[in-house]
């Protein structure tokens, strides 16, 4: 492979791989490994072209402000070439845009403006309206428009779908090919490449549960009504201006949890780290591949890199707190520990560890107040406000033991308690300390009783 003179010259040429392990029925599955890009996304190919096509039509200068809406990786792929090209970008993101994704961007010198996640299309504080709005009242700035941009296809009507169609060819073609739409770039770029060049190729979308486009492609029915779902990147409450379905054939609905378990089955199986996306498009894949009568060469992308969700779907505890994984059930207070002792999952801390380590653990696991063991037998509880007016006026005082600032005179609550004892307890401003019998079993907290009364929702 020669020296690039630029990380932009490693965007696209991304490998293709043969999956091994998952079960596709009577197909091979083949995965297009987007998170090799150098911003771990498909979305650096539209980041690269929307930027370059809008120089060389003299549309920005040199220094420009750059303004953009975006629920996924557009702004990573717009961000990196931004930084390369000199360019000062603005990005609108909603606010369930995992937080490695808003630390990247802010690493890489974007102005981050996060905006409300919960509100549709033509709503002010909408990412997309707010960032129109931003590039207007910004003197000088140019509006990406990823959703209206014919830019945006191009990167994939003459990139992506001639680089697939040549890769594929080494094994004897392509019959389908399974992907998301956000912006509707790849998907429109991919169905004009196709039509050219291999008309036989089925289109398949994967689209997540709560999103309008699935029943638009299979029923023909525009719903102004969309819900909400959790998986980033992809799925829609309106049709993007430059959108195309004419060629897609048909398209599954994928629920949060098949997307985030498929994505985790991934890795498991044949050692890919993707994205949330990816796992929407894995579970849709895996289904049209198990549908199928006759052989078939599948194609899926990996639309990003996991490392971007090591905190949400790759969280076993983030995961149990959404009620996409399930521990075993006891009836009791045990259901509601996110943390069981047993299972040494509690962060805990020794009387004589000093007050500086507990700081650094509750920073470290997020957490407000650690159970005091000694042994298996909890002495002590010390929360944040312990610490604080322990050291406060003498910060020197970090370096006292923590059984001189801990609560040591503890109440506690069966485990065969009801749920409605925890109220007294969190009226008190206290942690719950669960056990059974002498066994100390673990904490409750708020936020757990929250989590637990959501997925009784759910």
């Amino acid at each position: 492979m020669p020296i690039a003179s630029s990380v932009l010259d490693l965007i696209a040429d991304t490998p293709i791989v043969k999956a091994r392990s998952l079960d596709a029925g009577v197909c091979e599955l083949y995965f297009k490994l987007e998170n090799q890009n150098p911003g771990g996304s498909i979305k650096d190919r539209i980041g690269l072209s929307m930027i370059e096509a809008a120089e060389q039509r003299g549309d920005i200068a040199p220094g420009a402000t750059l303004v953009e809406g975006t629920a996924g990786n557009t702004g990573i792929g717009l961000a990196l070439v931004a930084q390369q090209k000199g360019y000062k970008l603005i990005l609108v993101v909603p606010d369930k845009m995992s937080r490695e994704k808003i630390f990247n961007l802010k690493a890489m010198g974007a102005e981050v403006v996060l905006t409300r996640s919960d509100v549709a299309k033509g709503h002010p504080e909408y990412y997309q309206d707010l960032a129109a709005r931003i590039a207007a009242e910004t003197p000088g700035a140019y509006f990406i428009n990823q959703f209206g941009n014919p830019d945006n296809p191009a990167a994939h009507e003459h990139g992506t779908g001639p680089e697939i169609l040549r890769q594929m060819a080494e094994v004897g073609g392509l019959d389908a090919i399974v992907f998301g739409c956000g912006s509707s770039g790849t998907m429109t770029g991919l169905s004009r490449c196709f039509a050219q060049h291999a008309p036989d190729v089925e289109l398949v979308l994967a689209d997540p549960v709560g999103s309008i486009l699935a029943e638009y492609i299979n029923e023909g029915t525009l719903n102004e009504k969309s819900g909400s779902w959790m998986v980033e990147g992809i799925g829609e409450d309106f049709l993007p201006g430059i959108s195309d379905f004419s060629r897609v054939g048909q398209a599954y609905a994928i629920s949060d949890r098949e997307s985030f378990l498929a994505a985790r089955e991934l890795l498991q199986a044949e050692g890919i780290l993707g994205g949330s996306s990816t796992g929407t498009l894995l579970a849709a894949a895996l289904k049209y591949c198990r549908a199928q009568t006759r052989p078939k060469k599948v194609l899926v992308f990996v639309c990003d890199t996991g490392n971007k969700y090591l905190s949400k779907l790759y969280n076993d505890y983030w995961m149990l707190d959404n009620g996409f994984i399930e521990r075993e059930q006891h009836g009791d207070l045990r259901d509601l520990i996110l943390r069981p002792y047993s299972r040494r999952d509690t962060v805990v801390l020794a009387p004589g560890d000093l007050l500086v380590t507990a700081y650094q653990r509750m920073k470290l696991y997020e957490i407000s107040q650690l159970p005091v063991m000694e042994g298996d037998r909890i002495v002590g509880i010390l929360d944040e406000s312990d610490v604080l007016l322990h050291v406060y006026g003498d910060e020197a005082r970090f370096r006292d033991p923590v059984s001189t600032a801990m609560v040591s005179k503890l109440d506690f609550l069966d485990v065969k308690s009801p749920v409605e004892a925890l109220l007294p307890v969190f009226d008190r401003g206290q942690v719950a300390i669960v056990t059974d019998g002498d066994r100390f079993l673990g904490l409750i907290t708020r936020i757990d009783l929250l989590n637990y009364l959501r997925r009784r929702v759910q």
